[in-house]
Formats: structure tokens, C-alpha cells, sequence
């Protein structure tokens, strides 16, 4: 069965951590490929001040011809708030056999149960939390319940269904964050190695 790892955010910039989880992911869990989803309208926060077709272009020049990222810019092309909901069915349509495995971070978890449809996304896809070492888990009651005899073994186990499963993964944390980008950007500092 393909695995077809699911990385999306606003990407407000993309950078080094961006790509070193994509690749480590892709690496770790056997992944065919990981696609790159810059939020066009991201529900959950306000919109960044750059636009969603300029931050799909860096995503674009940041990933090159790197084998196995694909740049996706579905939730551009789509109407309304960037639901990942919508993405990962949008997916599933073109994909119906594949695994989707859905590349989350520790915080994410944190705020699933707020998300849009958020009980139908395992229906979709798998799950994997990466951890953070500066964002403790603390995933809220109703994602800890419906998950509840749903945990990945290994990174085989993803390949034997199409969704509904969920694992943590670790990978070597690069402290980068497109806050501090952005902040050195504000204040004419060099970004060099970050970006």
C-alpha cells in the first residue's frame, strides 16, 4: 500500500525545521512521498500578513526537486477557510487505497478536539504527533478517547490500512520557528542557516 505523508501549515516562512520533519518523517515512517500544504485561509489563527500564493512559491523554491516532497496547493485552489478536514477528503478522493498520514506536531494535539470535523479526520487518515520539546502534550480528553485502542506499533503497522490509526514520533529537534524569523526579519538580523 503507497503512504503518502500530509504536512500542512502556513508556512509564514517555510524553513530548516520545515523541511528537516518532512524528510525525517518520510525517512522514519517509510513514507512514499509527504506533501507540503500551505493553509490559504487558516482557520484557527489570523491570517499572515503574507499572501498564500507567495508562501506557496517559497515552498516551491524551499523544497526544489528534493525527492519525495510535493509542493500541493489544493487549499489555495479551494473556496472558504483552509479545513483539513476538506484537504485530507480531497485527498482520499484522488487516493482511495493509499495510506494518508497526517504529520501533526505535539501542539496540534493539544487543540485537535477544535478543529473542524475533527472526529471524522481519523476516518481519513493516520495520525502521528511529533514531539516538541518545548510544547509538552497534552492532547484533550475526547481526542485521548476516540484514539483509545487505535495506537500504531511501528511504522509498518501504517501501511496496512488506509487510516485510523495514530503514533508519536520523535525526530532531532531544530529549534526554528517562523516567529523568530519573522522577528529577526522585523529587526534587520540575519536569518542565514535558519532559512
Amino acid at each position: 500500500m503507497t503512504a503518502v505523508g500530509i504536512f500542512g501549515g502556513t508556512f509564514a516562512p517555510i524553513h530548516h525545521g520545515h523541511l528537516r520533519l518532512a524528510l525525517e518523517l518520510r525517512e522514519r515512517l517509510a513514507l512514499d512521498c509527504v506533501h507540503l500544504i500551505p493553509s490559504a485561509q487558516p482557520p484557527h489563527r489570523d491570517a499572515p500578513a503574507i499572501s498564500a500564493q507567495r508562501r506557496l512559491d517559497w515552498v516551491r523554491l524551499a523544497c526544489g526537486d528534493e525527492p519525495g516532497l510535493v509542493v500541493d496547493d489544493r487549499e489555495l485552489r479551494r473556496e472558504g477557510r483552509s479545513y483539513t478536514y476538506d484537504t485530507l477528503a480531497s485527498l482520499r478522493a484522488e487516493m482511495p487505497d493509499a495510506s494518508l498520514v497526517l504529520l501533526l506536531g505535539d501542539d496540534a494535539a493539544n487543540q485537535f478536539h477544535t478543529w473542524h470535523r475533527w472526529q471524522d479526520i481519523p476516518r481519513l487518515a493516520h495520525l502521528v504527533f511529533v514531539e516538541r520539546p518545548y510544547e509538552p502534550p497534552a492532547p484533550a480528553a475526547g481526542l485521548i478517547a476516540l484514539m483509545r485502542g487505535r495506537r500504531a506499533t511501528d511504522a509498518a503497522d501504517l501501511r496496512k490500512q488506509p487510516a485510523g490509526l495514530f503514533m508519536s514520533a520523535a525526530v532531532p529537534p531544530l529549534a526554528i520557528s517562523s516567529t523568530r524569523v519573522r522577528a529577526l526579519l522585523k529587526a534587520r538580523r540575519s536569518v542565514r542557516g535558519l532559512v
